[in-house]
């Protein structure tokens, strides 16, 4: 017997980490699934979806849930996701501040195109500039922080209302009016619509000199976890250097950007090329 004990070697430090290391990776797998479950999931389906014994899933799940991060449902015998892993999560959306998020992508898109790139917002009648990297260019595109522009006219108002319920876009601008700026200026409800229709197949619009003479921008939506806009990133130059040829190549470079900010703060993007809420019309390039 006291042979027995002494052959028997105890775990080391190394296996004993190993184990925890492993049993860590179980439960933070369990909780990507009960998460993607949406309705919960039975001790069967866990235990089978992470190919654990049901012993082992439920041993996982009574430990997760002393901590509060599952719940069961007793009645129905089904397994979600509890209080404690909603504050956590909810903790980084507190935390998540889509502008300093944005910065490096306006700094590279900066150095990509040479050109000024601006973060904008919606708010209510305007759209209001929350971010800047100005172009090293003497001719640039310069505006101040909290400055408004008009929805209509601006390439990251037409972009924000792109993504809008139609009904919605078109009410708030005969709301604020169509104000005419230059010849560019779109100043009817029904071409603004088709315009709108035209950015949301396309994933980019085009400010083309309709707020200033000689000034051409390209804007791209930051969509958030729900897939919402929630700003717009943008690049502004003259139109000698913003030329024609040039847009397929900027707007791809602002779209990366934008997808790259949307995947920074969690978000989403919509379905490219779908009509938000298009109430039945037909899309109208």
């Amino acid at each position: 017997m006291a042979d027995e004990i002494k052959n028997k070697k105890p775990k080391t430090t190394k296996q004993s980490s190993a184990t925890q290391v492993q049993s860590l990776s179980r439960a933070l797998l369990l909780l990507e699934r009960l998460a993607a479950s949406g309705m919960g999931m039975s001790l069967t389906e866990v235990a089978g979806s992470l190919g654990l014994a049901p012993s082992t899933a439920h041993r996982l799940l009574n430990s997760l849930r002393s901590h509060e991060f599952v719940d069961v449902d007793e009645a129905q015998g089904l397994w979600s996701i509890g209080v404690n892993a909603f504050s956590i999560g909810n903790a980084y959306l507190k935390k998540r501040d889509f502008i300093a998020q944005a910065r490096p992508f306006m700094k590279r898109l900066v150095a990509e195109t040479g050109e000024t790139s601006n973060l904008a917002i919606l708010e209510k009648s305007g759209v209001v500039y929350v971010g800047q990297v100005e172009s090293p260019q003497t001719m640039r595109m310069v505006v101040s922080l909290g400055s408004r522009s008009p929805l209509h006219a601006s390439g990251v108002g037409k972009a924000l209302l792109s993504a809008m319920p139609r009904k919605d876009a078109l009410e708030i601008i005969r709301k604020t009016g169509m104000a005419s700026f230059t010849d560019h200026t779109i100043t009817t409800p029904s071409q603004f619509e088709q315009e709108l229709n035209k950015i949301g197949l396309q994933g980019y619009s085009l400010d083309d000199e309709e707020q200033f003479e000689g000034l051409r921008c390209i804007a791209a939506n930051i969509y958030n976890e729900y897939g919402e806009a929630v700003a717009a990133i943008s690049i502004s130059g003259p139109a000698v250097r913003v030329k024609w040829e040039r847009i397929p190549m900027l707007s791809a470079l602002v779209m990366d950007a934008a997808r790259e900010v949307t995947r920074a703060i969690g978000g989403r993007a919509p379905e490219t090329g779908r009509k938000p809420e298009a109430d039945g019309r037909r899309v109208q390039g």
